[in-house]
C-alpha cells in the first residue's frame, strides 16, 4: 500500500532549492500520489505518462554545458511506448548524468541488478511508502550536488578544451576522438602546462607503475596525439619534444 507519510514533515534546507523532478509513471493513482508527495516537499514536478513523452522531455539536456533539464528522474520500469530500461540506456548514452530512481513491480534481484547496470542510480520495488521514496530522492540529490561541486574543472589551452567528466576534447571547435590512454596523456599535460615529463614519468602516471613494456609506447601515443591536435604534426605547437628530457605541453 502507498502511504503519503512525507507530507507530515517540515521542509528542510535540503529540499528548499526547488529541484526539478520528472515523474515517469503510467499508473494514474501512483503518479498522482508521487506528485502530491514531491510537491509537498518543495520540488517542482513534471510528469510523463509514457516512455515517448519522457524521452521528449529529457531531450533538453545540453551536452556542451553539462546542464540537465531535470535534477532527478523517477522512472517506472514498465511503460507504454518505450520501457524504462531503454529510456535509461538512452539517457546515459547521451551523457546525461541526471540521477535516476527506477520504480518497478518486479522486485527480483535480477531485475534490480539489470536496472542498476543500465544506468539507474537507485531502485525501489512496488509497493513502497512515500516516506521512503522521498528519503531516497533527497539522498540522490545530495549525492549529485556533491559530485557537481567536486568535479574537475574544464581544462583550456589556446584552441584545445578538455572536459574531464565527459571524456571529451574539442580542438578548434570540433570534437576529436581520443583513446583512453591518449585522453589521460592530454589531461595530464593540460593539468601541468610547461612542465617537462620524461617517458618514465608518463608511463608511471598514465600506464601505471606495474606497466611492463617498451617505453617507446609513449612516443607512439605522442605521435597519435599530435596527429589529432596539431595543425602541422611535424612542427608541433602543443606537445613539444625537449631533447634529452622528454615532452612538454605548451
Amino acid at each position: 500500500m502507498y502511504t503519503n507519510e512525507s507530507t507530515k514533515y517540515a521542509h528542510t534546507t535540503d529540499m528548499a532549492q526547488k529541484n526539478r523532478v520528472l515523474v515517469v509513471e503510467d499508473e494514474e493513482l501512483i503518479r498522482e500520489m508521487l506528485v502530491l508527495a514531491l510537491e509537498g516537499e518543495g520540488y517542482e514536478v513534471n510528469i510523463a505518462t509514457d516512455g515517448r513523452l519522457a524521452v521528449e522531455q529529457l531531450q533538453g539536456f545540453d551536452t556542451n554545458n553539462n546542464e540537465a533539464t531535470f535534477d532527478l528522474v523517477i522512472l517506472d520500469l514498465m511503460l507504454p511506448q518505450i520501457n524504462g530500461l531503454d529510456i535509461c540506456r538512452l539517457v546515459r548514452h547521451q551523457g546525461n548524468p541526471v540521477p535516476i530512481l527506477m520504480l518497478s513491480a518486479k522486485g527480483s534481484e535480477t531485475d534490480r541488478v539489470l536496472g542498476l547496470e543500465v544506468g539507474a542510480d537507485d531502485y525501489l520495488s512496488k509497493p513502497f511508502s512515500m516516506r521512503e521514496l522521498v528519503a531516497r530522492c533527497r539522498a540522490l540529490l545530495r549525492r549529485q550536488r556533491l559530485i557537481t561541486t567536486t568535479e574537475p574543472p574544464v581544462l583550456n589551452y589556446k584552441e584545445i578544451t578538455l572536459y574531464p567528466q565527459e571524456c571529451r576534447v574539442l580542438v578548434r571547435g570540433g570534437e576529436v576522438n581520443l583513446s583512453p590512454k591518449e585522453f589521460r596523456l592530454l589531461e595530464l599535460f593540460m593539468s601541468y602546462t610547461r612542465r617537462v615529463w620524461s617517458r618514465e614519468q608518463l608511463l608511471d602516471q598514465v600506464w601505471g607503475p606495474d606497466f611492463v613494456g617498451d617505453s617507446k609506447t609513449v612516443d607512439v601515443h605522442i605521435r597519435w596525439l599530435r596527429e589529432k591536435l596539431e595543425q602541422e604534426p611535424s612542427r608541433p605547437e602543443y606537445i613539444v619534444t625537449v631533447r634529452g628530457f622528454g615532452y612538454r605541453f605548451g
